[in-house]
């Protein structure tokens, strides 16, 4: 009777151990997932496309950034790359990808160089930020941190209100920063009442230290990105308003 009671409670053990949360190994944990979400509407040429992109996989492979990576708690990050247009475009180009090296880095820029690019329509930064916020969920990873990066140059003329878009991701948690492209092309919908960096200030970004670095043109873009990197990676503190 003793016995049965054992082997009864030993597979009592083993259905509950069943139910419980499986733990985490190293390999699936990071100290932030990333969302590098990118715009790629009509105002957006194809040589400026080309300066996005190179500015991405100069600055996720620069020694700089890729310290920073190693300084953190797990060293190591997680980062998809997306791009957006208008409200029907958004599309997730490279896939979850942990980054805890320098092989890592030029591994994801190279297969950042590979990708298919597109541009088309108008500027949605409100679903871009809804689809982001999509792919943190669906994330391979768990992060301490969960970050949207967001670049364009342009208001959102596409979609719902960008503020709802913001507050809902914020509501779970995620933090959003911005990299305004401050150039002369003309924005097409309705003209901003700001600037294009204060626009973002006060509509794009939020979450506890979001911040926004604006540049002036494609050509900067690099500097921007690099700097952009470093300081969400390793958390640091600073500015909300800067400019490259």
């Amino acid at each position: 009777m003793r016995r049965r009671s054992m082997l009864a409670a030993t597979a009592g053990l083993a259905w509950a151990g069943a139910w419980l949360p499986r733990p985490l190994r190293a390999e699936e944990a990071v100290d932030v997932l990333l969302v590098l979400a990118v715009d790629v509407s009509r105002s957006v040429d194809e040589d400026e496309a080309r300066l996005q992109r190179e500015g991405y996989r100069a600055a996720m492979t620069d020694p700089r950034v890729v310290e920073a990576i190693q300084g953190g708690m797990l060293g190591a990050i997680g980062v998809t790359y997306v791009e957006w247009a208008g409200a029907e475009y958004q599309r997730q180009v490279l896939p979850w990808r942990r980054i805890a090296s320098q092989r890592d880095a030029e591994g994801w820029a190279s297969a950042l160089a590979e990708a298919p690019h597109a541009s088309l329509s108008w500027t949605s930064i409100s679903n871009g930020i809804t689809f982001s916020a999509q792919m943190l969920a669906e994330a391979p990873f768990e992060g301490l941190r969960r970050v949207i990066d967001i670049s364009g140059d342009g208001v959102n003329n596409s979609g719902p209100p960008v503020e709802g878009a913001r507050d809902a991701a914020v509501a779970q948690g995620v933090v959003i920063n911005g990299l305004p492209i401050m150039n002369d092309r003309p924005t097409f919908g309705r003209r901003p009442a700001l600037p294009l960096d204060q626009y973002y200030a006060e509509a794009v970004i939020g979450g506890p230290g979001a911040f926004v670095i604006s540049v002036e043109d494609f050509e900067s873009f690099g500097t921007a990105v690099r700097r952009k990197l470093i300081r969400e990676i390793a958390g640091l503190p600073g500015p909300v308003l800067e400019h490259v």
